[in-house]
């Protein structure tokens, strides 16, 4: 049999018809995808990580309980009664109290403001300064790297508490000092880790087009370099972020950080170590406290790096 031949399909479309017609389908998916910023695309990576997800909620009722906590609770967390004192468990006081008659989840509460309060201006700081000396001397190169980086390996060299100790006798106590030996503990790290992940963009075309229309080293930086490791940045926040509330509450079980009865876990741990028996909620909750922030800060870290692949990046791959 032959075959019958459609006979519209031997029309031609005019060439109008067939423009609308392209108009009409490319109107109907919709318009051009816009490159979007690093916020969505940060929120994109967070959603598609559980890892992240978990970490950044942990973290996030955190801080919801440190701010709430007048509200959470009827008792001053400086304040105690020495006729309440060593309690245990009860429906007035729902972690006890300590030797000095304080209400333990009071202070739990209220150690969480300390613990973010110090720990995020003191990783803001570190991760500021890192950022920019790790930027620059992988822009820059040449003498001011070799420097930059013989400075920090000996920096490196000494262990971390002990510098602490060194700077905290020195200076004395108190949030700025504690911001302060934070800074000069963390900062040769995170220089590390920035120029790593900047000497893998040094050598694009649009850094080289930048330096030959003759910007300057601070625009070059700011625009072009930072903006494409930003990922590695805010990787390194959330897992420096952990190490520094660890410091800063192995500084206060030393003694050397929160001056009592400033509510603050390291603090509230050693004080109540040798009741430990006795009370042992004393003991135990500013533990978990602590213990829940550096997970979730580890977990928000490794989701939002394997996400990202920061790795790769840190390797050079």
């Amino acid at each position: 049999m032959s075959s019958v031949e459609d006979p519209m399909s031997s029309v031609k479309e005019p060439a109008g018809a067939a423009s609308s017609s392209a108009a009409a389908s490319s109107s109907a998916a919709g318009p051009a995808p816009v490159r979007s910023g690093f916020a969505a695309r940060a929120w994109r990576t967070v959603r598609s990580s559980r890892p992240a997800v978990i970490g950044l909620a942990i973290v996030a009722v955190h801080v919801v309980v440190a701010l709430l906590a007048p509200l959470l609770t009827p008792y001053h967390p400086t304040t105690g009664d020495a006729s309440h004192a060593l309690l245990g468990p009860s429906a007035d006081h729902w972690a006890g109290t300590d030797q000095y008659g304080r209400d333990v989840l009071t202070r739990v509460l209220y150690g969480g403001r300390y613990a973010l309060g110090v720990s995020v201006t003191a990783t803001l700081i570190t991760i500021a300064l890192g950022a920019v000396l790790g930027c620059a001397a992988a822009l820059r190169g040449g003498w001011l790297d070799d420097v930059v980086m013989r400075v920090l390996d000996a920096v490196l060299s000494i262990p971390a508490i002990l510098v602490l100790l060194v700077i905290v006798t020195a200076l004395g106590t108190g949030s700025s000092v504690i911001v302060l030996a934070i800074a000069v503990v963390c900062v040769p790290q995170v220089v590390r880790v920035v120029r790593g992940a900047a000497l893998a963009v040094v050598p694009q075309d649009y850094v080289t087009a930048a330096r030959a229309r003759g910007e300057s080293t601070w625009a070059i930086l700011r625009r072009e370099v930072l903006p494409n490791i930003s990922d590695v940045v805010c990787v390194e926040f959330a897992m420096r972020a952990s190490w520094v509330v660890l410091l800063i509450s192995s500084l206060s079980f030393l003694g050397f950080g929160a001056d009592p009865p400033t509510p603050d876990w390291g603090l509230m741990v050693s004080e109540n170590r040798t009741a430990i028996t006795v009370v042992p909620m004393a003991s135990l909750a500013p533990i978990i406290g602590l213990a829940t922030m550096v997970v979730g800060l580890n977990l928000a870290a490794d989701g939002l790096s394997k996400a990202w692949g920061v790795d790769r990046i840190r390797e050079g791959v």
